[in-house]
């Protein structure tokens, strides 16, 4: 961070009310861009995904738990190794604290990844994580909402990744998809991938507030596990855009 400029409070409340103005443009702006991401169309689901849970085999329609609408994070623990995703370990621990708010605004919430069930609940344990995540192992589900790729297809380098906006690719990526119901009917309402997850991570828009901001020598350079803050950092996926 550069020196800071230093001057009375007169001139920096000037300063701060030119910014306020802008501040409250771009709230209006975010919200005219909620209203027409509310509006959008849905799809209906029509592949009877079979996931397993700690308790045995569920399909997506049971993971709405009773509600009308579904977030599910695309969690990036691949089934072929071991490794946590620290970004997506970052987002996770902001949501037991938020779910117990937005359950009751009718939004249920589940984690699926492709690694079996037992390396799940291990995370889970491990992290201190309360919330629901199931395994998708054996079925296309995050093929086919964009978070799982073929070796064949990152060989072909084509963009695939955020609607195919986006060159990075590897076996598992992450973002967050939204589902609703109607009766026994699912329906695919919205995702978002790469940096659309940062609207979920109330420690981004902390420090985002301070001088420093995000503080980094490189894409989230500091994070860590929170376990592991007292260890080197380790490469993963932020260099998704």
């Amino acid at each position: 961070m550069s020196d800071p400029r230093i001057v009375g409070r007169d001139a920096w409340l000037a300063e701060r009310l030119e910014l306020l103005a802008e501040e409250r443009a771009m709230t209006r702006a975010l919200d005219q861009l909620r209203a027409k991401r509310h509006a959008l169309p849905w799809v209906e689901v029509t592949n009877s995904y079979r996931f397993a849970g700690p308790e045995g085999e569920v399909g997506l329609l049971d993971l709405f738990a009773g509600r009308s609408q579904l977030a599910v994070y695309h969690f990036m623990l691949p089934a072929e190794d071991d490794h946590i995703c620290d970004g997506c370990a970052f987002l996770a621990d902001h949501v037991d604290g938020a779910r117990q708010h937005f359950e009751h605004a009718d939004l249920s919430f589940a984690a699926i990844s492709r690694a079996p069930v037992a390396r799940i609940q291990a995370v889970k344990r491990r992290m201190g994580w309360r919330f629901n995540w199931v395994s998708s192992g054996g079925t296309s589900f995050n093929h086919d909402f964009g978070v799982h790729f073929t070796p064949e297809e990152i060989a072909e380098k084509r963009p695939l990744y955020n609607y195919g906006t986006s060159p990075y690719l590897a076996r598992d990526l992450h973002g967050t998809s939204i589902f609703a119901r109607q009766g026994d009917r699912v329906f695919h309402t919205y995702s978002t991938y790469a940096r659309g997850a940062e609207l979920l991570a109330g420690a981004f828009n902390w420090l985002d507030l301070a001088p420093k901001g995000r503080n980094e020598n490189g894409t989230m350079s500091w994070l860590r596990l929170h376990d592991e803050y007292d260890t080197p950092a380790r490469s993963c996926c932020h260099a998704a855009e």
